[in-house]
């Protein structure tokens, strides 16, 4: 193949692609996020520096997902409120055991054997899980406004049922390295509890004419207000030889209001009052233009 050729990837016309492009961006940035706040938050509980990354995102079945997991491994489930389907965090029993033996004191030279967790082993790693869930949260922000609640453990990803086989679910690959040791995992989120929420207009705004929408973002744009004298006009000798009790001769009246500006612009002029402990400008007339 040429050095120059574009690489060829397979489609699958039985499961067409449903995340826009800019939609998937916006995954991708939030779990990139997580993975960091993660690897910190795993930094601190198991004492031994780690680093998540996040690799691919994409969305799949809940069997497309099962079947690319390995049959034996640590699922961890999570009821989603309002939505049948669990949210899974999937990584390997070993790598689990590994950051608990870390938590312990242990050294983790040892490579751990696959086998299911003991009451203290479990009630460390729901520790780390719940840094997970609140990273997840965090990171996701108004994407994933839906509380997560423990459900379960799983051992065997073919005997977990966290969703129905043809339920859609968004699906972050990871790498996990916890000192010497690395592992994937993956994070599985019911697309029902995404999908809704990506469009940041929403179905209804995105509908509006283009002049309402930029009207409606000028509207919250911050912007300068302020109270200013009448300018005079002085020739440039006075500004060189002005010295510490000069008098400059203002040419706005003691009666007249000050005028409210907006970037060099009088809109309206406002009479000097107090707000608490603060000058203010009341205003008392309206500039028409």
């Amino acid at each position: 193949m040429p050095q120059d050729a574009k690489p060829v990837m397979a489609y699958d016309f039985s499961r067409p692609t449903t995340l826009a492009r800019e939609h998937t961006r916006v995954l991708e940035m939030a779990f990139e996020t997580f993975a960091r706040q993660w690897g910190t938050q795993l930094t601190a509980k198991v004492r031994v520096l780690s680093q998540v990354t996040r690799e691919e995102v994409q969305v799949l079945s809940y069997d497309e997902y099962a079947g690319s997991l390995p049959d034996s491994t640590c699922m961890v489930l999570f009821d989603v409120a309002g939505i049948s389907a669990k949210a899974v965090i999937q990584f390997p029993i070993p790598a689990a055991l590994t950051w608990v033996g870390h938590m312990l004191g242990g050294t983790g030279a040892q490579s751990a054997p696959e086998r299911k967790f003991t009451h203290i082993e479990q009630a460390l790693l729901d520790k780390i899980m719940d840094d997970a869930v609140e990273d997840l949260h965090y990171s996701l922000g108004h994407l994933m406004t839906a509380p997560l609640s423990p459900a379960s453990i799983q051992y065997n990803s073919q005997f977990a049922q966290a969703a129905a086989s043809r339920d859609a679910m968004i699906v972050a690959g990871l790498e996990m390295v916890v000192g010497d040791s690395a592992a994937p995992a993956t994070i599985a989120i019911p697309a029902a509890a995404i999908l809704p929420r990506l469009d940041p207009l929403g179905a209804q705004s995105s509908t509006a004419p283009a002049a309402e929408l930029v009207r409606m973002q000028l509207a919250q744009v911050p912007v300068k207000v302020c109270l200013q004298l009448e300018p005079i006009t002085v020739l440039p000798a006075m500004v060189l030889n002005l010295a510490v009790g000069d008098v400059l001769n203002l040419g706005h009246p003691r009666h007249r209001p000050l005028n409210v500006t907006v970037d060099g612009q009088t809109l309206a002029q406002a009479a000097v009052g107090a707000s608490g402990s603060r000058l203010a400008g009341s205003i008392v007339h309206i500039e028409e233009k």
